[in-house]
């Protein structure tokens, strides 16, 4: 009986202690865990946004920013007095008060309550403030404004409608630029209804960081004016345009005809803000791409400029006959010749001295067939032969540009290296991280030399015959006086299902200045122009628009005139040179009066609107054709000086 009663204490005991020891257990080692687990299921967060950073170019011009507004959010549970609430609220908002009323019987977390989009105005917002109803909140919302419209679109990108990048350096950039999120913590019961003698916490939003660009708009505005002109006369399916610091790799302008503005980016076809065709589109470069061969070759040694070349008009290549773009072709000339005449059988006989190994490690050496890793989304590679798929044809072709496929800011990059004295450099269009508030600079991006491709030497050598396809060769369209520049022409069929497009020609042409020193690249491509009045060349569309942008950005960037570079070579059909007179200043009365007494038949074309002229292109002291149309820019400010 003892024994029976004492296992029966003993087992009540042990169960009380294992009690005991279970609630310690829960008491001292678990009530920290449940009681997160509470706050949890009790926690309500009302998300508040941090302002995203601006976008800023080069010289601190404010790109893209956003612009923040007051947003009314209730948690409807929380309103007591929902027919009480919903008058005051509509007389405010301006709201009719049954949505209102409708929005607070809602058995949702949160609701918004605005007419039309999510912004109030401050003064709602204060008005809103006073009123103190229970579960009723102010937060911020903001939307993005892009003030310079469709400038640099495609490098500037867009947002979405939760402030998340979606294209260019609003993606590129995002995790810089959106900050974090901050909020309003309060605490609920399961119904909605807030717990009593809880409290708020507040956890303030962090801004995002403003990003600085590499991009000029003074340069950027030149590009465009440019590409819109060009757009109006030609009306081509599409072009593309860069500008570039050789030196750094800093890209200074890109554009792209379509284009779109980033404002309105839903009223637009989405390929116009999902392709940046600087970077995106690749196709076959045709003459602009015998820098490459011209640098190899004088690298290598195949070749003295001053050597002898015969031109009967084509050249023979394992059975297939490859004709000269000239008939009857040029003749005996020199190799400078052959590069200032853009002569194809000239160009073939430097790829057979540079041989199919030695002529595609220099291809890949100058960048083509890779990324350059520029720090904007969406690049193509390019595409070009393997070596074991080349035979003397695809040699062939692929010496003067054709059977290969490269995007712009690969043959920009490639002429970098030549500008620059022979350095591969990485480009960028970013050039500093700023801190929101204080500008102060968080993080610089300096320049990245990828690698070396050629020697100064040769560099220099490639300069100077590229200055003297210029100023006596295909080139000339974009010689500028007192500027020395230098650079190459392309015109390139358009391949379309394995064939060549009849009539189908992108034309380009890239250029450099100043030849001894240049401080630029600039680059244009337009996809199938339609021209009224002249042949469809590189050379003839293309170099003028080149020459502009050259002469108006170094103008721009205060680079002096120099009288050091190649004369250009006259004509018979040259039209006779005159000089553009100095319009600025003037009313545009005044200016009509000076261009018609200035002796030359200059057309003035004007821009915007105002008292006086505060730009003119091309500059005062140019030398231009007569009959040049000078455009003259307005504004109500006269300029000093």
């Amino acid at each position: 009986m003892r024994r029976r009663f004492f296992i029966l204490m003993l087992s009540l005991v042990t169960a009380i202690g294992a009690l005991v020891g279970r609630l310690a257990y829960i008491q001292a080692i678990q009530s920290p865990w449940l009681q997160q687990k509470a706050y949890d299921l009790w926690r309500r967060d009302i998300p508040l946004e941090g302002k995203r950073g601006d976008i800023l170019d080069r010289n601190g011009k404010v790109l893209t920013y956003t612009a923040t507004a007051p947003t009314v959010i209730a948690v409807p549970r929380q309103v007591k007095d929902k027919d009480a609430a919903a008058r005051k609220l509509a007389s405010i908002l301006g709201m009719p008060e049954q949505k209102v009323r409708d929005l607070l019987g809602r058995r949702q977390l949160l609701v918004y309550l605005a007419p039309g989009d999510r912004r109030i105005t401050e003064q709602q917002a204060d008005q809103i403030r006073a009123l103190a109803i229970p579960g009723v909140y102010i937060s911020e919302k903001g939307k993005r404004v892009y003030p310079f419209g469709t400038l640099a679109a495609q490098v500037l990108g867009i947002t979405g409608a939760d402030n998340q990048g979606i294209t260019g350096i609003e993606k590129e950039y995002d995790s810089v630029l959106q900050g974090r999120r901050g909020s309003i913590t309060l605490f609920a019961q399961a119904n909605g209804e807030r717990m009593p003698d809880t409290g708020e916490q507040y956890v303030p939003p962090t801004d995002g960081q403003d990003v600085q660009l590499t991009i000029d708009v003074g340069i950027q505005q030149f590009v465009e004016r440019e590409m819109e002109q060009a757009v109006a006369e030609y009306q081509p399916d599409r072009a593309t345009a860069i500008v570039e610091d050789p030196k750094t790799g800093e890209i200074l302008a890109m554009a792209n005809y379509p284009s779109f503005d980033p404002n309105h980016w839903q009223d637009f076809p989405p390929n116009t803000y999902n392709q940046n065709l600087a970077i995106w589109q690749t196709f076959e470069p045709g003459s602009t791409f015998k820098v490459v061969t011209l640098s190899a070759a004088l690298q290598e040694g195949k070749v003295n400029l001053n050597d002898r070349f015969y031109d009967p008009g084509y050249y023979e290549v394992a059975g297939h006959r490859i004709r000269c773009w000239k008939a009857g072709g040029h003749g005996s000339e020199s190799f400078l010749n052959v590069v200032e005449n853009s002569c194809n059988p000239g160009f073939i006989a430097l790829g057979e001295r540079l041989g199919k190994e030695t002529l595609f490690s220099y291809i890949r050496r100058f960048g083509f067939g890779s990324k350059t890793g520029i720090d904007l989304p969406g690049e193509g590679n390019g595409i070009l032969f393997k070596l074991n798929q080349v035979g003397p044809l695809e040699l062939a072709t692929t010496a003067f540009g054709q059977g290969v496929s490269v995007t712009p800011i690969q043959q920009v990059m490639a002429v970098g290296a030549v500008a620059n004295g022979g350095l591969l450099m990485q480009p960028h269009v970013v050039k500093a991280i700023l801190d929101h508030d204080s500008g102060e600079v968080v993080k610089t991006i300096g320049p990245t030399v990828v690698r070396r491709v050629i020697s100064e030497q040769t560099a220099s050598q490639v300069r100077q015959a590229l200055e003297s396809v210029v100023a006596n060769g295909s080139g000339t369209n974009a010689y500028v006086e007192g500027y020395r520049v230098a650079g190459k022409t392309g015109t390139a069929q358009v391949a379309k299902n394995g064939h060549y497009e009849a009539g189908h020609y992108i034309v380009s042409f890239i250029g450099m200045a100043p030849a001894d020193d240049p401080r630029l690249v600039a680059y244009i491509a337009i996809d199938n122009p339609h021209p009224k009045d002249r042949p469809v060349f590189g050379g003839q569309i293309a170099a003028p628009i080149v020459g502009r942008i050259l002469a108006d950005s170094l103008a721009y960037l205060g680079v002096p005139k120099s009288d050091d570079g190649l004369a250009k070579k006259p004509k018979w059909n040259d039209t006779p040179m005159v000089e553009v007179p100095n319009f600025v200043g003037m009313t545009m009365d005044q200016a009509r009066r000076a261009a018609l007494t200035s002796g030359a038949q200059l057309r003035t074309e004007v821009h915007g609107s105002g008292n006086y002229v505060i730009w003119q292109s091309p500059q005062a002291g140019q030398k231009v054709p007569d009959g040049s149309t000078i455009r003259l820019y307005l504004g109500d400010v006269k300029p000093s000086g």
